[in-house]
């Protein structure tokens, strides 16, 4: 008969290898699921608003990889100009702009403007996206350069065309509640190279705020504020205000909008709105935005 310390021996070794089997096959599923779950795919919020723009401003929107996107802005005359001016229709400014997905989340556009003759350059990228129980909102990141290429006013003393110049950063947090309504808010700052008085702020701080809702399957009413902040901002200027309308026909979008602010660039209609919205100086406008597939850039595929 064998000893029974042997036997008690034998047994426990193998209890423990049952153990330890246990343990590992639990650790090994648990990998398993956690591996799973991180390739599932998240659930994407999509059109949080249906362009690149909500009015006047970015909204948290790209252009898809390798699509080019041309969108040409109008803006009339005040509409309160009456019937002598056709109620605005007489003038008009206007932007022409291109704007290209580089990735998934990354584009670029530039533009030129009839208004101060500005030349425009800008590039977004989308940091977050919103992704049902992963992450709340949808945040961007954009910079742009403007060029306002009028001549100098005063051509007798020495001019440099860096004072032209100004810059703006912005960050674009939004967020779509439901299939008809996303709202998103804009901090915003501009940096002027040269400004006109000797008190003037060469730096201006705006939060802007932004929302669209959906009326219709094809016709949305699209809202924008900015407020600039009044330490900041140039004497006899308004905060910008535009109230919109979103048309999707076919393979382009159709806007139309009423706001205060002639200009169509940042620096523009943040900085420089000079109408007043309730006392009638409201520019009447339209835009059109039509998309063609161009190609998919190599390299940037996985931004």
């Amino acid at each position: 008969m064998r000893p029974r310390s042997s036997l008690t021996f034998k047994m426990t070794v193998v209890l423990l290898g049952f153990s330890i089997s246990a343990f590992a096959q639990e650790d090994l599923m648990k990998m398993l699921e956690e591996e799973a779950r991180q390739d599932q795919k998240p659930d994407f919020t999509a059109a949080t608003f249906k362009t690149t723009r909500i009015i006047n401003g970015h909204s948290v929107e790209n252009v898809a990889q390798g699509v080019l996107d041309l969108r040409i802005s109008h803006r009339f005359g005040y509409i309160n100009g009456g019937s002598y001016e056709l109620f605005g229709l007489d003038q008009a400014t206007m932007r022409l702009g291109l704007d290209y997905g580089l990735s998934k989340r990354w584009m670029i556009g530039v533009g030129r403007s009839t208004y101060q003759k500005q030349f425009d350059g800008f590039t977004k990228f989308k940091l977050l996206r919103q992704a049902q129980e992963r992450m709340p909102i949808t945040l961007s990141i954009v910079g742009s350069m403007m060029y306002k290429s009028l001549k100098f006013e005063d051509q007798t003393r020495e001019n440099y065309l860096s004072s032209n110049l100004s810059y703006t950063g912005q960050l674009l947090v939004g967020r779509k509640f439901s299939e008809g309504l996303s709202l998103q808010l804009m901090p915003t700052l501009i940096h002027y190279n040269l400004v006109k008085g000797a008190n003037d702020s060469n730096d201006i701080f705006a939060i802007g705020a932004g929302g669209r809702l959906k009326i219709s399957k094809r016709i949305s009413i699209n809202a924008e504020y900015y407020y600039q902040l009044p330490q900041f901002r140039f004497q006899g200027t308004q905060n910008s205000i535009a109230i919109g309308f979103d048309i999707e026909t076919g393979g382009h979008v159709f806007q139309l909008n009423f706001t205060n602010s002639t200009g169509l660039t940042e620096r523009s209609f943040i900085s420089e709105t000079t109408g007043n919205f309730f006392d009638g100086d409201i520019h009447f406008g339209f835009t059109i935005a039509r998309v063609f597939t161009i190609t998919k850039p190599k390299g940037f595929s996985k931004l």
